[in-house]
């Protein structure tokens, strides 16, 4: 699509989602954004290849159209962006499929029901099982960027007071009672009540805000017809939050995300003649170390095998959903390692781009192996990692070792 459109869309300075299309008018990405004229703007900008890859890159090429909705906040940009994502299964939104480290939105099937996220794997295998420990009534998501989805459940709680997974616990279920984020259950008209928090949560989640809207707005005018003018109150404020919802922990994780928030992961193995196998994940945002995102590995195989290490650290990592991805992971080695990452990468069906540090007989580094564009962009923040890692290892393994750790 070319550049020059733009101009002619009008895009606002509200979140929202937007649709690339081809030539048939047929879904190519759906994204959502904070801003979308921003967001939007940023696939046209001249570093696109470094920040989002050559997927996005041949996506946009092949665009001959764009389409975009407005939202009243980023909140209903997510759940948006996921309904429409499911519906169309679009080409380039590969990741957002096939994330089996996505979470899913659950609303069991019971009397009083619990609203709770699981992970996409652990669920999908559960199902195809048979052995499901609860009935659902039903299932939203997949959710790929799963710290957003758990700040939006906790919004969400807020405006729609629901049980959650622990909720057979009593001393959770009445601390969260005391604090107005579950329901009382103790008589029928309360259990009424509860059932349509949970309607309008799953007309919520189906993006219907124009049918819960009327809702609301039906209950309202029914309860003060009937002289339930608590009801109609609390149907009222539900309204005014809807329409003014506070959702600026995402618009936090929104912004740091689409605005040049960079992050890379760094992985390196330390060992002493295959013995206390350790290895380290070292992190960095925009060029400055993120020490709280620092994570260890005891590796499982007491032998000189780094490839098997790093494959297993990698694979132990990936297995964490509720921990942002990375936009680059960076390893300690030539192209053998890189393969390795990639593979394990591509088994799980995640595009991040890897680049290998090799050394020289002095252990610095003397040749970057991956993408030309992220090297030349991020030379100096992938060579200050990579050794960050090596010595979060060595100090993990020696810490071992000493029988500290």
């Amino acid at each position: 699509m070319l550049r020059q459109r733009l101009s002619k869309l009008n895009l606002p300075d509200v979140p929202g989602i937007y649709i690339f299309r081809d030539a048939k008018k047929r879904p190519l990405y759906i994204g959502r954004a904070t801003s979308l004229k921003d967001r939007v703007k940023s696939y046209f900008s001249a570093d696109i290849i470094a920040t989002r890859g050559p997927r996005i890159v041949d996506m946009v090429t092949k665009a001959s159209g764009l389409t975009f909705q407005e939202t009243g906040s980023v909140l209903e940009a997510i759940i948006l962006e996921s309904v429409l994502i499911k519906r169309y299964q679009p080409y380039y939104n590969v990741d957002e499929r096939d994330d089996k480290s996505s979470l899913y939105v659950i609303i069991t099937d019971e009397e009083m029901p619990r609203v709770f996220l699981e992970r996409a794997r652990d669920y999908d295998q559960h199902k195809e099982q048979g052995t499901l420990p609860y009935k659902v009534k039903k299932c939203f998501g997949p959710f790929p960027h799963s710290g957003l989805i758990k700040e939006a459940l906790k919004i969400l709680r807020h405006l729609f007071p629901f049980r959650d997974k622990k909720a057979h616990d009593r001393k959770h279920e009445a601390f969260y009672q005391a604090i107005g984020q579950s329901p009382a259950n103790g008589s029928d008209e309360e259990r009424e009540q509860y059932q349509k928090t949970i309607d309008h949560l799953i007309l919520f989640f189906e993006g219907k805000r124009e049918a819960l809207h009327k809702k609301l707005e039906r209950e309202m005018k029914e309860s003060v017809k009937k002289l339930q003018f608590e009801d109609a109150d609390k149907a009222k404020k539900l309204l005014y939050a809807l329409d003014h919802v506070n959702d600026m922990a995402l618009l936090k994780r929104d912004v740091n995300k689409t605005k040049g928030g960079f992050r890379i992961e760094a992985y390196d193995i330390a060992h002493l003649s295959g013995t206390n196998v350790v290895a380290a994940m070292v992190v960095s945002e925009n060029g400055q170390l993120a020490n709280a995102e620092y994570r260890k590995f005891k590796i499982s195989r007491e032998k000189s095998n780094d490839i098997a290490g790093l494959v297993e650290a990698i694979s132990r990592r990936l297995n964490h959903s509720e921990w942002q991805y990375p936009d680059l992971i960076v390893v300690d080695g030539n192209d053998v390692q890189k393969r390795a990452a990639e593979a394990v990468l591509k088994s799980r069906r995640i595009g991040i781009p890897v680049v290998a540090v090799t050394k020289d007989e002095h252990h610095k580094a003397s040749r970057l192996i991956g993408s030309e564009n992220l090297v030349k962009t991020y030379q100096k923040d992938i060579i200050a990692l990579n050794a960050e890692a090596h010595r979060f290892a060595i100090a993990y393994h020696r810490a071992r070792r000493r029988g500290m750790i």
